[in-house]
């Protein structure tokens, strides 16, 4: 049985949540303070944590960090009511594997949970993607181009690896925010181009083209 932690202070919230995990099937632990999240987070305990932003005694951000420069590869997914670009983004350039702004329906909680768990189990079956000298070791979230060894976010790295498994092939922003973010953004939204930019930077120009009105594709 999949164990989940859920680190929210609202009882109200964790409470919600926790009834309706048990119910479909997976094992809860709630943690209403930050330091406390942090602490079972690292235990290896849980296979995903649900963490809310605003903690008393350390917020979301800083345990993610914690968590993510510790090598913690522990899905994450972060409950919060700052949904602006910019909190969405740093969430997610932390290492946040999603984002679920308050109020949230539990069925696309749910959801999105699922989203992650069957990821993780279908990355188990490959070791390593390649495209021309570009190299994703999926087990140690390793990026090389050329041999040298490139550092990439959580996020970049998942960006990458959508990228790769569909070589050739013209993504749209829709469809890349649904794939790699897990869930449908704001239409309006520029965190896929965003993101598109920093994987130019770091794996080098001419590989992903832009397909004008279309989306991308990686040559």
């Amino acid at each position: 049985m999949a164990s989940i932690l859920i680190a929210e202070d609202e009882a109200r919230i964790s409470g919600f949540v926790e009834k309706g995990l048990r119910a479909a099937g997976f094992a809860t632990r709630v943690a209403a303070t930050g330091p406390l999240a942090l602490e079972l987070a690292q235990t290896d305990e849980f296979d995903l944590l649900v963490l809310d932003v605003n903690l008393p005694g350390m917020d979301g951000f800083t345990i993610l960090e914690h968590l993510r420069g510790g090598g913690s590869r522990l899905p994450v997914i972060m409950l919060t009511a700052r949904v602006e670009v910019q909190d969405t983004v740093a969430g997610l350039e932390g290492g946040a594997d999603d984002y679920l702004g308050k109020p949230f329906r539990f069925d696309e909680l749910l959801a999105r949970i699922r989203l992650r768990m069957r990821k993780d189990d279908d990355t188990g079956a490959l070791a390593a993607l390649t495209h021309r000298d570009v190299t994703l070791d999926i087990r140690t979230r390793e990026a090389r181009v050329g041999g040298n060894r490139v550092e990439l976010s959580a996020r970049e790295f998942a960006l990458a690896e959508e990228f790769i498994r569909n070589a050739g092939q013209v993504l749209s922003r829709e469809q890349l925010l649904s794939r790699v973010w897990g869930y449908d953004f704001d239409p309006g939204s520029n965190v896929a181009d965003v993101y598109v930019g920093y994987l130019r930077q770091k794996l080098g120009p001419g590989r992903i083209e832009t397909v004008r009105g279309v989306g991308y594709r990686l040559t």
